[in-house]
């Protein structure tokens, strides 16, 4: 069973936003159980990629692979995040293709291409993401890219899941050095750079992606 770690792995309990990695991936657990899953393979974007990971560490019998994307390991270079600036608010569409694509024309074109084809569901839709919910978010993103004292990233060593790390080479919300800290540290990963492309490297060469997604599974049946 695949798993798609983007904002479902957070879905609230009771009206309230988890604001921790720990606790979504807590919550994505219950969720699996409800759904009588026993073990899942996991697609994690970005903040889904960080909760894949500790899902891994938590739960290591639950997952069986990991497809992580666009994300970095628990405190990595640059995980800050700043607030959305008024303007970035005020125009979402402009906001996310800056944040998913460079400005190069083919990158550009490839993300209208991508909103077109969000465009084209029109039923079973997601609701839009309230504001709480980004604020926690984004607060689990922080502390997630927290620099520990001492042993920085001796976790990941504990990750031993075959794992598809893929990364936009101009990445500007997670650092694509991030990318190759996890290729380094996690013991049976291999990485994948996409050219000229930003934090959705995977919508702008999906074709490209689709394939090395299926030599992937292929090489670890």
């Amino acid at each position: 069973m695949w798993f798609s770690l983007t904002t479902l792995a957070s879905v609230p309990r009771e009206g309230k936003h988890p604001a921790l990695s720990t606790e979504m991936a807590h919550h994505t657990v219950a969720f699996c159980h409800a759904l009588g899953l026993e073990q899942i393979h996991i697609v994690g974007f970005s903040l889904g990629g960080m909760i894949g990971q500790q899902l891994a560490l938590d739960h290591p019998d639950l997952v069986q692979r990991l497809i992580l994307l666009g994300t970095g390991p628990r405190g990595g270079e640059g995980m800050t995040f700043t607030e959305l600036s008024p303007e970035e608010q005020e125009d979402p569409v402009a906001f996310l293709l800056a944040a998913f694509f460079t400005s190069s024309e083919t990158s550009r074109a490839a993300g209208f291409d991508y909103m077109k084809r969000l465009e084209s569901r029109v039923k079973d839709r997601d609701l839009p993401v309230s504001r709480d919910s980004a604020v926690a978010q984004l607060a689990a993103i922080r502390e997630w890219g927290t620099i520990p004292s001492i042993d920085r990233y001796s976790t990941l060593k504990r990750i031993t899941h075959p794992t598809l790390i893929v990364h936009g080479n101009k990445d500007i919300v997670v650092q694509p050095i991030n990318a190759l800290i996890l290729a380094e540290h996690l013991p049976n990963a291999q990485l994948i750079i996409y050219p000229d492309s930003n934090h959705g490297a995977q919508y702008q060469h999906a074709k490209s992606f689709l394939a090395h997604v299926k030599l992937f599974l292929d090489e670890h049946v």
